[in-house]
């Protein structure tokens, strides 16, 4: 158990442990089982990574936080595209005494296709955009005006897909033409538009928050038809940069609402970046669960 604004919160999962349905797979954060042939439950749990290891501590609440946001998401811009919703509840599909591991954290989604790029949109200049057009005057072949600055807003939202990288390594940035050779000009041109307009419309939702988002990812699959899906997590401080409005300034990196204090707290230890990661002291814990929850109720209400 752990404390959150003076109330008692359920105990941080590392790792999820259902019996009752075939395990898939176990990503950084998620752990995916089988629904039978046509669906997923898909569990995110408290884990968190950082420089590509996942640590030995998890942030309490973080999970329900990543799920909360998805499904808050997937509804307000389900109009856009069908998404992987099904609307069955987690705790129907596991046993009575698997229930808690689910409640709050778990959905149960569409079994589709997936499409092996990371739909990426730029609103903003930063992260391994910046680096590029720090190196190449572009971004996934996309050439930008000179003089731009770090955290810069761009004269227009970019798509700039992200080959999806083996488990532990980085996705690689790639340029259009890259996505085209996967999955042919038509879908190709169908995910840039589709990205491009769930980020123009979440960003202008999450303006009147007083929060940015400088940049997001989207993942998409196909059903049986090849009819496109959203999939996965969606505008979570997982898969986008959230900047608190009030204190950006370009030509600097921006505070974010994510696990910035956990990368920073590692950069000042003795450690080389693998397995295993230093143990993180509460302090650090607490102030990483604070900021994705402050980043869900800004949104949210």
């Amino acid at each position: 158990m752990f404390l959150f604004q003076g109330r008692i919160v359920v105990q941080a999962l590392h790792q999820s442990t259902i019996k009752s349905l075939p395990l898939l797979a176990r990503g950084k954060v998620r752990d995916m089982y089988a629904v039978g042939d046509d669906k997923l439950l898909i569990v995110a749990s408290d884990r968190i990574s950082a420089f590509d290891v996942i640590l030995d501590d998890p942030i309490p609440g973080k999970g329900q936080v990543l799920t909360e946001l998805t499904e808050f998401w997937l509804k307000k811009l389900g109009h856009v595209l069908p998404t992987h919703v099904t609307g069955i509840a987690p705790e129907d599909v596991v046993t009575a005494d698997e229930r808690d591991q689910v409640r709050g954290r778990a959905m149960v989604v569409k079994r589709l296709k997936p499409i092996l790029v990371e739909a990426v949109a730029r609103g903003y200049l930063i992260g391994s955009g910046w680096k590029d057009y720090q190196a190449h005057g572009s971004i996934c072949g996309i050439v930008l005006p000179e003089g731009l600055q770090q955290a810069g807003k761009l004269p227009t939202p970019l798509f700039t897909p992200a080959a999806k990288a083996e488990f532990g390594t980085h996705d690689e940035n790639v340029d259009f033409d890259f996505v085209v050779g996967q999955v042919g000009l038509a879908m190709a041109e169908k995910i840039r538009d589709v990205t491009l307009k769930l980020y123009s419309e979440a960003a202008e939702f999450a303006a009147g928050k007083g929060i940015i988002i400088a940049d997001t990812k989207f993942e998409f699959g196909l059903d049986a038809q090849g009819q496109l899906h959203l999939m996965d997590e969606v505008l979570t401080p997982d898969s986008s940069r959230f900047w608190p409005a009030a204190q950006y300034r370009p030509g600097m990196s921006p505070p974010s609402f994510d696990k910035q204090f956990v990368r920073d707290w590692l950069e000042t230890q003795v450690w080389d970046k693998t397995p295993p990661a230093p143990r993180l002291p509460a302090s650090v814990l607490e102030k990483t669960a604070a900021k994705y929850r402050e980043a869900m109720t800004r949104l949210t209400t």
